[in-house]
C-alpha cells in the first residue's frame, strides 16, 4: 500500500511541472523529497516485538544497533540434530554477550582442547592463543569464527530446563566403625556380566549382592542421605580418617551403575502427598521428621552409582572431576546436556532469569547425565562444597541455548 502511494504521488509531481515556474518547481521537488525519505524510514522501522510470555528470557528480535561488527553476510541454513533443531542467529540476538568476563570460560574451553570434539579440533591452537586476549579480542574472535544457532526442540520450542549440579564434600573413614556405617563401592566382581545388577535395595539386603561387593569399600560414610546425594551427583571430595589417624583428601569419580532406572526421590515425595518442597533442603527437612521412612525413600530410586578413588592434587582440587568428554569440569562454565541435542566440546551461550539465580553467559557442554534429557536442557556445574551444595539444590528455573559452531 505504502509502495503504491509513493508512486502516484512522484507521477502527479512529474506530470504537474511543466505548469510552475522553476523556483516552485524545485521547492516542490524538497517537498517530495522530505516525504519520500520519511515515508521510506518509516517502512524500515522494525515493529514493536510482541509481549514475552510471563518468566520468558527477553531476546532481541533483530540486530538493530546492537549488530556486532564483523557480523555480516547470509546466515547458513538450519542444522538439525538427532532431538534439536538449531536455528542461525545474529550474535546480536544473544542476550548479554557484549557483557561476559570471557575469560573464565575460556580455562574450560582449553580443558575442552585436550580431547576436543572433530569440528573443533582445528581452532584449539587459537583458543590457546587466546588464553591471555583482551575480553573484546576475543569475543571478535568468536564472532569471526563462529556461528551462533538458537537450539530448538523439534516443534520450535526455544525455551527448556535449567537445573545445577556439584561436588559434594563429606567427611568418611577408611574403615568402618564410629557411626561410619555407609559404604562408598568401587566397581563390584563381575560388574557388566549381569544386566541390569541387583537394586538398591537389593544391594542392601541381599547376601549375593552384598558377596559380591565384599572388599570393595573405597571408604564409609555417616549418613544415608549424604550417600544418596553422592550417588546423585555422580562425584565427591572425601576428607578420609586413615587408620592411622591421617586426614587425607581424595575425589571419588563415577565409575558405573547397576544399570537401573533413575528415580527421583524428590519425585517420590511429591507423588506421596508427603511434601510440597522437593528440593534437597526440603527433603532433608521431611527425613527429620520421619527417620523411620529413610530406607523407603533410598529405596523408591533403584540405580545405585559405583565410584573410583582419585588423588586430588593442588592443580586438581581447582577443577571438578571429569566429565563425560573426558576433560575437567570447571565451576561455573561447564554444563551437563544431552548429546543427542548438543555435542560434547560446542561453546553454548546461556541464558536463565528465575528466582534463585540470573545468568547470561559461554559456558562448554562437558557432561551429561541420566536425567539430563531434551533438546534445551542443561544442568550447570556449580563447584563443589556447601555454597554450590545450595545453588544445586535449589536450582530449577527457564532457559534457553545458543550452540556456537564453527564457520
Amino acid at each position: 500500500m505504502v509502495h503504491q502511494t509513493i508512486s502516484a504521488s512522484t507521477t502527479s509531481a512529474s506530470n504537474a511541472s511543466s505548469k510552475i515556474s522553476p523556483m516552485k518547481l524545485t521547492l516542490l521537488r524538497l517537498v517530495m523529497t522530505a516525504l519520500i525519505v520519511g515515508t521510506l524510514a518509516a517502512c524500515s522501522t522494525a515493529p514493536a516485538p510482541s509481549p514475552a510470555r510471563p518468566g520468558a528470557i527477553p531476546v532481541p528480535s533483530t540486530p538493530g544497533d546492537t549488530a556486532m561488527p564483523g557480523d555480516t553476510g547470509p546466515l547458513p541454513p538450519a542444522m538439525v540434530q538427532p532431538k534439536s533443531r538449531w536455528v542461525p542467529v545474529r550474535w546480536a540476538e544473544l542476550p548479554g554477550f557484549a557483557d561476559d568476563a570471557l575469560h573464565e570460560a575460556w580455562n574450560a574451553w582449553i580443558k575442552g582442547c585436550e580431547r576436543p570434539a572433530p569440528a573443533f579440533a582445528p581452532l584449539c591452537s587459537e583458543v590457546r592463543q587466546l588464553s591471555i586476549a583482551s575480553a573484546d579480542e576475543q569475543r571478535a574472535w568468536m564472532v569471526r569464527r563462529l556461528q551462533p544457532y538458537r537450539v530448538e526442540a523439534v516443534d520450535g520450542n526455544a525455551e527448556g530446563l535449567l537445573t545445577s549440579y556439584y561436588e559434594p564434600m563429606i567427611d568418611a573413614a577408611r574403615q568402618p566403625g564410629n557411626g561410619y556405617t555407609v559404604p562408598v563401592y568401587g566397581l563390584p566382581a563381575g560388574h557388566g556380566a549381569r544386566k541390569p545388577w541387583f537394586t538398591r535395595q537389593q544391594i542392601d539386603t541381599l547376601p549375593e549382592a552384598q558377596a559380591a561387593l565384599q572388599g570393595r569399600a573405597i571408604a564409609w560414610l555417616r549418613d544415608p542421605v549424604e550417600s544418596m546425594v553422592l550417588h546423585i551427583q555422580g562425584s565427591g571430595r572425601l576428607q578420609i580418617i586413615e587408620a592411622d589417624g591421617r586426614i587425607t583428601t581424595a575425589r571419588v569419580a563415577y565409575a558405573g551403575t547397576n544399570d537401573q532406572p533413575y528415580q527421583s526421590v524428590g519425585r517420590w515425595l511429591l507423588d506421596q502427598g508427603a511434601t510440597r518442597d522437593a528440593t534437597w533442603p526440603g527433603i532433608r527437612a521431611w527425613l527429620a521428621q520421619n527417620p523411620q521412612r529413610t530406607n523407603e525413600l533410598l529405596w523408591s530410586n533403584p540405580r545405585y552409582v559405583f565410584f573410583r578413588e582419585e588423588p586430588l592434587s593442588p592443580l586438581d582440587a581447582q577443577f571438578g572431576p571429569r566429565g563425560a568428554q573426558g576433560v575437567p569440569l570447571t565451576p561455573g562454565r561447564s554444563i551437563a546436556v544431552d548429546r543427542q541435542s548438543i555435542p560434547y566440546g560446542t561453546p553454548v551461550w546461556l541464558a536463565s532469569k528465575g528466582p534463585q539465580v540470573s545468568m547470561q553467559r559461554l559456558v562448554m557442554a562437558q557432561d551429561t547425565g541420566s536425567a539430563i534429557v531434551g533438546a534445551v536442557r542443561a544442568d550447570y556445574f556449580a563447584g563443589w562444597g556447601a555454597e554450590a551444595g545450595e545453588l544445586a539444590g535449589r536450582l530449577k528455573q527457564g532457559l534457553r541455548l545458543w550452540a556456537l559452531w564453527p564457520r
